[in-house]
């Protein structure tokens, strides 16, 4: 028996009993309406479970590295999957929504990483659920339900199997495994990706407190071509509460050959374990993973937000996995999946400095498709390796051939030596930068250096996107020509350590890239640059991460200038906050806290303060915005950052005028703790 199963209901009471509105550990949704809500995720690094405003249902569901070309012309897209808490309740034979229920909360707990929901129904029972993408187990999640019966009852638990739109049914099936000591039912579904290329499979099992003989039948129904069920019927007494979970899990063909059998080996492994043991490894999970935190005293309101930062990065990511970070992680389908520089400039260092662990598989993501891009280089005339501006799975181009930016936005191929380089610096692993830190930044430099044009001892950089993609096609961009000389500089700092002959074009080309000046000694954007507005931050990157630009008066001038450049509803959320670092950086505390708050507040979707991209913006969850923020953070106000030895340090940076403390907890390889106060 499962004894442990009943002791979940009394953790319930717990989490909605302490949720306050700003709680540093969680949101509480009440009034719950579904015109004006914006699913919060709940995910493991694999599968990312989007939340409904339907009580015991989930919106959505992502797997990582699913994808293919549906919808969205000839490039591949992620795939929203098999929902695996499609689940249905159905009390004295009417099926509980939110229609017939009140009192109805949802909780999103940061900490543990679960979602949870109560509700009374009518005077017959009270119901509470709790789901979580289990963290050491990444292709399942869990739901369990706690009815709490006022007067004696029925009801039904379904869990419902719909083949994903667009998808090809293959093959639905149910049956039990019946061990001496067990009886396990498993719903399963398979079916082809929409082009044939992925086998998906999905299965769901439910696990019971009681004994084997004594637990409820399940029965199966077929409901038409794409869609079935599993369901048991079960009688309630008065004041006598019953917890049941439902396990689900996914796999595709992308992880192994043999999809089906491996997802209902996975069901059977997870239906045979306790479930409070189950969330009580995952939780552990977490714990570990909030050893590296934030901690503000004086704004609770950003205390929280920052928490639903961190949150979301270490949902959205894994230790070990080959597979990337997209703008918006696992929270959708948005910019189809793909990965970008913002994994590099904006979450990799949050991740970085407080789990190397996790942001070496950011880097070896790349290292792994590197002969992709050494293939699109030379498709292109150049040398080295070429890194795309959108990648998936393949490590080939995946931008839309409308957008420019797949052909000519060339800065990603330096932040990618950006990451690579910062990666070793945090932790000194000479046999990783032999092995794979130093094919990257040889690769990249030796694209950069067929890339750029020599006109007497200068050299320049023609014909580019900018880091401002409103810049199209233009000559020497400021980004640009900075991260290319970065780029040389590591790649000759990784070559003296490896003992391999100093490059000396490397070094020419460092030293005389083109950088030019407005008339007011502004850096300029790019040489036809003339004052009009832009996207997002590029010239203020100089400053920030890049250091080409340290001198004070330099960064102000550039600061005041470009910030005037850009408008507030089509602005990407992560360039107001390299703006409050900056400032941060310069000692104006209130002008640095007023552009930390710009950066997101007005982006933030009720009812869990989901971040979008943009002012405007309904696209969640904006990672990239989540990366920028924190560093402002990090990097400006708590004053830590990593020198060119890969010495952390901290500087004493401006705070928020009501900001009392601010304590970064769990920095890099020795788990150091730096505080910057009033």
């Amino acid at each position: 028996m499962k004894k442990g199963l009943a002791v979940l209901s009394i953790v319930f009471t717990c989490i909605f009993g302490l949720c306050s509105a700003q709680d540093p550990w969680g949101i509480k949704a009440e009034n719950i309406n579904p015109d004006h809500y914006t699913g919060i995720t709940v995910s493991n690094g694999m599968i990312g479970v989007i939340s409904s405003p339907e009580a015991l249902k989930a919106g959505n569901v992502i797997l990582a590295g699913v994808y293919d070309q549906y919808g969205r012309g000839r490039t591949s897209n992620f795939l929203s999957n098999f929902n695996v808490l499609d689940f249905n309740l159905v009390i004295d034979w009417k099926e509980v929504n939110r229609k017939n229920i009140s009192n109805y909360t949802q909780h999103i707990n940061f900490k543990t990483a679960t979602f949870s929901g109560s509700f009374d129904y009518g005077d017959i029972a009270s119901v509470e659920y709790q789901y979580a993408a289990l963290r050491h187990l990444p292709n399942n999640v869990i739901l369990t339900v706690t009815i709490h019966p006022k007067k004696e009852l029925s009801f039904v638990a379904e869990s419902n199997l719909k083949t994903p739109q667009g998808f090809l049914p293959l093959q639905q099936s149910y049956n039990e495994v019946n061990p001496p000591h067990a009886t396990i039912p498993l719903l399963t579904s398979v079916a082809k990706s929409p082009t044939g290329a992925l086998t998906m499979a999905a299965s769901t099992t439910f696990v019971f407190p009681e004994e084997q003989y004594k637990q409820p039948k399940v029965s199966h129904e077929m409901r038409d071509s794409d869609a079935h069920l599993m369901k048991f019927v079960k009688k309630l007494k008065k004041s006598e509460p019953y917890t049941f979970s439902l396990i689900g899990s996914l796999v595709s063909s992308s992880q192994v050959q043999d999809p089906y059998n491996a997802v209902e080996r996975l069901s059977i492994y997870a239906n045979l374990q306790n479930p409070v043991q189950l969330y009580k490894i995952h939780e552990e999970e977490w714990k570990n993973l909030w050893k590296g935190d934030i901690e503000i005293e004086g704004d609770a309101q950003a205390q929280q937000d920052v928490h639903n930062m961190l949150y979301h990065l270490y949902s959205f990511s894994k230790e070990g996995s080959d597979y990337s970070l997209s703008p918006v992680g696992l929270s959708g389908t948005g910019y189809n999946g793909h990965v970008f520089w913002d994994t590099e400039m904006f979450m990799f260092k949050p991740l970085l400095f407080f789990h190397p662990e996790i942001a070496q598989g950011l880097v070896e993501y790349r290292f792994n498709r590197l002969k992709a891009a050494k293939t699109n280089a030379m498709m292109y005339g150049y040398k080295g390796a070429m890194f795309p501006w959108e990648s998936a799975v393949s490590g080939e181009e995946e931008t839309p051939v409308w957008a420019l930016s797949g052909t000519y936005e060339h800065h990603i191929t330096g932040d990618v030596a950006f990451a690579a380089w910062n990666y070793y610096l945090m932790t000194k692993d000479l046999q990783w930068l032999k092995e794979k830190g130093w094919p990257l930044l040889n690769e990249t430099a030796r694209f950069w250096q067929s890339r750029v044009e020599k006109e007497g001892n200068r050299y320049y950089i023609k014909n580019v996107v900018a880091a401002d993609e409103w810049a199209e096609n233009v000559d020497n961009n400021a980004y640009t020509n900075a991260i290319a000389k970065q780029n040389f500089r590591f790649a000759n700092a990784a070559a003296k350590l490896l003992n391999i002959p100093f490059n000396k074009t490397w070094d020419d080309i460092a030293e005389n890239l083109v950088f030019t000046r407005l008339e007011n000694g502004v850096t300029k954007e790019h040489d036809t640059y003339n004052g009009a507005s832009i996207k997002q931050a590029d010239v203020n990157l100089l400053a920030y991460p890049l250091n080409t630009i340290q001198d004070k008066e330099q960064i102000r001038k550039d600061l005041k200038y470009y910030q005037e450049k850009v408008p507030n509803k089509k602005t990407p959320a992560m360039t107001k906050s390299i703006f409050a670092l900056l400032y941060s950086r310069l000692g104006e505390g209130k002008e640095s806290y007023k552009w930390f708050k710009e950066s997101y507040e007005p982006n933030l979707l009720p009812p869990f303060r989901v971040l979008a991209e943009t002012e405007e913006g309904d696209n969640p969850y904006f990672l990239t915005g989540a990366g920028g923020a924190l560093q402002a953070v990090m990097m400006g106000f708590a004053g830590v950052d990593m020198d060119e030895k890969g010495t952390l340090k901290s500087t004493k940076n401006a705070l928020p005028p009501n900001w009392k403390k601010v304590t970064v907890k769990g920095i890099g390889t020795g788990n150091m703790t730096f505080s910057n106060s009033q």
